[in-house]
């Protein structure tokens, strides 16, 4: 397939879902209760809901959404600490613009902004930059967060940097790892997981050889995905065909752009800057050991941690939020006691309700959830109904 359209086929859906219902009542343990898949990236948590995806599927069959989302796990202590920074009377902070809205323990990087702090939205760690060449009397730091789909561009930032001898430009590193977050996930006691559909971005660049742990050691069959519709319904399929046959394997249904042995220039830019961190910290999923990394010593003059003052304390959420639970799979988005209510993506009191890819902003936006009763609501935006139907 070349064009988009081919991937939004809705001829081709039925055809994917009606094979997948086959699938399922192959598989005895589905009888019982339903499969329980996990899908780790917020993209593929968004392309589920904009499409009615799992509208799609049979009851037997229940997406589990995970902690694929970057802005989503931040915590809130580190959201305090770019606050802290960015609102240094000699700082530029220069963040993703989703970051802008994370809420701290006072205040999120827009309230920051309001209250006379020189926070800038970029597009790219370059935009930074090019914001300190052109400022060169001022400290311009760039809020590096993401997986391995973002810590390439900023590697080759910091390399482009340190080549053109920039000296007012760092990094407030909060980059995290895919692979020790799904094992943590795979060790928690509260989950009982079926299989995952892997993330497609992570993967262009880490390849899918990281994964086989999964498959030899858990037992749990893992099929890298795409993001279209076509996309994530084939690799259900490819899921449910493993566990219905009694196998374990790394699949890749995103080929066209994942490749087993990854990007070399990618991870050679990332293991020439970043070295793992020994633990770090996650919200609502506590310390994860080397999920995350940090600045080499060859590079601390880049280093924001390094070069200013961060107090990189702990700080719960808010006892009301249950973004923990919903990020680990235990409850879904509609079912926590604040949903719709004291949060929404207007006044959003987790870091679920900012970004788009987060699980909550993609209940709200694309779930037909009546808030007050939990129930189907007709209401839906126009952009959301017009997705839906056309895989419907």
């Amino acid at each position: 397939m070349k064009y988009v359209d081919e991937f939004r086929d809705p001829e081709k859906a039925r055809t994917l879902a009606k094979e997948i219902q086959g699938l399922v009542a192959q598989i005895e343990r589905a009888k019982q209760r339903p499969l329980q898949i996990m899908e780790v990236c917020g993209g593929h948590t968004h392309s589920i809901f904009r499409y009615g995806i799992q509208q799609m599927l049979p009851d037997a069959v229940e997406f589990v959404h995970g902690p694929g989302c970057p802005v989503c796990v931040l915590p809130m202590g580190r959201v305090d600490d770019c606050v802290a920074l960015a609102e240094r009377p000699e700082v530029i902070f220069t963040t993703f613009g989703d970051a802008m809205r994370v809420p701290g323990s006072k205040k999120s990087l827009l309230k920051a902004k309001a209250d006379g702090a020189d926070v800038r939205m970029v597009y790219s760690p370059l935009d930074a930059l090019a914001i300190a060449r052109k400022n060169p009397e001022r400290e311009v730091i760039f809020f590096g967060l993401g997986f391995e789909t973002t810590i390439p561009s900023t590697a080759m930032t910091i390399l482009q940097a340190k080549a053109e001898r920039i000296s007012n430009f760092s990094l407030f590193c909060n980059h995290i790892t895919i692979i020790p977050t799904i094992k943590a996930i795979l060790d928690s006691p509260d989950l009982h997981l079926d299989g995952f559909l892997g993330p497609g971005h992570v993967s262009m660049v880490i390849g899918t050889r990281p994964y086989e742990f999964i498959a030899r050691h858990y037992r749990k069959p893992i099929t890298i995905a795409g993001f279209e519709p076509l996309d994530v319904l084939h690799a259900m399929w490819m899921v449910l065909k493993q566990i219905a046959e009694g196998r374990s394997e790394v699949e890749n249904q995103y080929g066209r752009i994942v490749s087993d042995n990854g990007n070399a220039r990618a991870l050679g830019a990332i293991a020439e800057v970043f070295e793992l961190r020994e633990f770090f910290e996650w919200r609502g999923l506590g310390s994860i050991d080397h999920s995350g990394v940090r600045i080499r010593d060859a590079y601390a003059a880049f280093d924001a941690e390094r070069r200013f003052p961060v107090a990189n304390l702990k700080i719960a959420d808010p006892k009301a939020c249950q973004c923990g639970e919903v990020l680990k799979g235990v409850i879904k988005p509609h079912e926590c006691k604040v949903f719709g209510t004291a949060c929404t993506p207007e006044m959003p009191l987790g870091s679920l309700m900012v970004s788009s890819e987060g699980a909550c902003a993609a209940y709200y936006n694309y779930g037909r959830i009546d808030t007050t009763g939990l129930k189907r609501r007709p209401d839906v935006s126009k952009d959301g109904d017009k997705n839906v139907q056309a895989v419907a």
